[in-house]
């Protein structure tokens, strides 16, 4: 079978480690071949457009820049996605029948693209649900439902019902995602959306004691004390005026010490914070290669997980992964509708707390300081939950989701 992917994920190779080419290889073991469509930002000469390999083609389409960039920059350069896509697949693919279409938000704006494939070659299609726009732009008051905004949103909500109705099943990352999306959508059969989380290939990151007194070492990490870490994207879904207020919380702790790594569009904000308080318990470290990451979280002892308290949109962040796969419990500070602060704490995972009560972060950060964990129960956990065979095992049977689905989650 011949499968198409379509995303914004920059791809070196079906060899790299992550979410999505750790779910792929599994469709390669099954005798698959993957035709990967990732996106660039601007063509670089040294930078093959076509990579071949065994069961994988890659090809990299020139988009401009849309992560990690201003407002009107992303939304013009996601608006011609469709254009730049179906210019390659006209280019690169035109003689190659695809039988299976897999292609995850963001963005929404694969529309035209996906229903091009589906007609030319009665392919079969899958929306791997990760980001629910255009409201969560709306939730953070970065688009409204009114005035010139209001026109955008409109534009992006027709883009997004379409993209539903073209995908023959839809995978959510969790079932408050799936009942959102089925109470927001009535048009949407419920079976046809079903709960395919998010996952990874589950590997043996652990390290010997004088390594980890190593890379302590390395980024002049204390070893007495409990490190608090987080790490991935740092812009508005974040909430990052809330990070630095819980920061400042935790200014005079003696015990504990936190560390922030990442970078985007709200980076600057945490780095003003630090250079004018200059924290001795606390740093700030730009991005970091992802072996050097994991390997730093191996050293750390709780995880941390922030999303701003507006959103109306369950997400359901792939960092928790890391986290579990390095045998971190999690503290996570959420919204009200999301589920994954419920599953941390019904899986003893970890601790959560509301995303606007700096207070009971601390509360939190106290409980997590003074408690002992055992690493393997993450590690049990991701393996029977998100290993990336589970996840290929519910695309390929696209097995409905019954109206148990909320034990998907629950260890009993």
């Amino acid at each position: 079978m011949n499968i198409l992917f379509l995303t914004l994920s920059k791809f070196s190779s079906s060899k790299d480690t992550g979410m999505y080419p750790d779910l792929l290889r599994e469709f390669i073991k099954l005798g698959h071949h993957i035709y990967i469509l990732a996106s660039i930002d601007k063509y670089v000469k040294s930078l093959p457009i076509m990579i071949e390999e065994d069961g994988c083609t890659i090809i990299r389409v020139v988009t401009g820049k849309i992560q990690k960039s201003n407002i009107l920059k992303k939304g013009i350069n996601t608006i011609l996605i469709e254009y730049h896509f179906l210019k390659a697949i006209k280019c690169y693919l035109s003689n190659i029948k695809i039988d299976f279409i897999l292609y995850p938000t963001p963005p929404i704006t694969f529309v035209n693209v996906v229903n091009y494939i589906k007609t030319r070659d009665n392919a079969k299609t899958y929306l791997i649900l990760k980001d629910i726009f255009p409201q969560n732009a709306v939730d953070l008051d970065i688009l409204k439902k009114t005035g010139l905004k209001g026109i955008i949103y409109k534009y992006f909500r027709a883009k997004e019902k379409k993209l539903y109705s073209i995908s023959d099943k839809i995978g959510c990352m969790s079932p408050a995602n799936r009942q959102y999306l089925l109470e927001h959508n009535p048009e949407i059969p419920s079976a046809k959306v079903e709960v395919c989380p998010n996952c990874c290939h589950v590997k043996d990151i652990s390290l010997t004691d004088n390594k980890c007194l190593e890379i302590r070492k390395k980024y002049n990490l204390p070893i007495d004390k409990k490190i608090f870490v987080y790490g991935g994207n740092l812009g508005r879904p974040q909430g990052i005026p809330f990070i630095i207020d819980c920061l400042r919380s935790q200014l005079n702790n003696p015990n504990d010490y936190f560390l922030i790594v990442g970078n985007g569009t709200e980076f600057h904000k945490l780095q003003e914070f630090f250079l004018s308080i200059h924290p001795k318990n606390m740093q700030l470290v730009d991005f970091l290669p992802r072996d050097d990451f994991d390997h730093l979280l191996t050293v750390c002892d709780v995880g941390l997980i922030f999303l701003d308290y507006r959103f109306t949109i369950p997400n359901f962040p792939s960092r928790l992964l890391s986290y579990l796969q390095a045998g971190l419990p999690v503290l996570a500070c959420t919204d009200p509708v999301t589920d994954l602060g419920k599953i941390i704490e019904e899986n003893h995972l970890g601790w959560s707390c509301p995303s606007n009560s700096v207070e009971e972060f601390s509360n939190k950060v106290a409980v997590a300081s003074s408690t002992s964990y055992d690493p393997t129960r993450s590690i049990l956990f991701i393996k029977s939950h998100y290993d990336a065979k589970l996840a290929c095992d519910i695309i390929s049977r696209t097995i409905s989701v019954s109206d148990g689905e909320k034990d998907f989650y629950l260890d009993n």
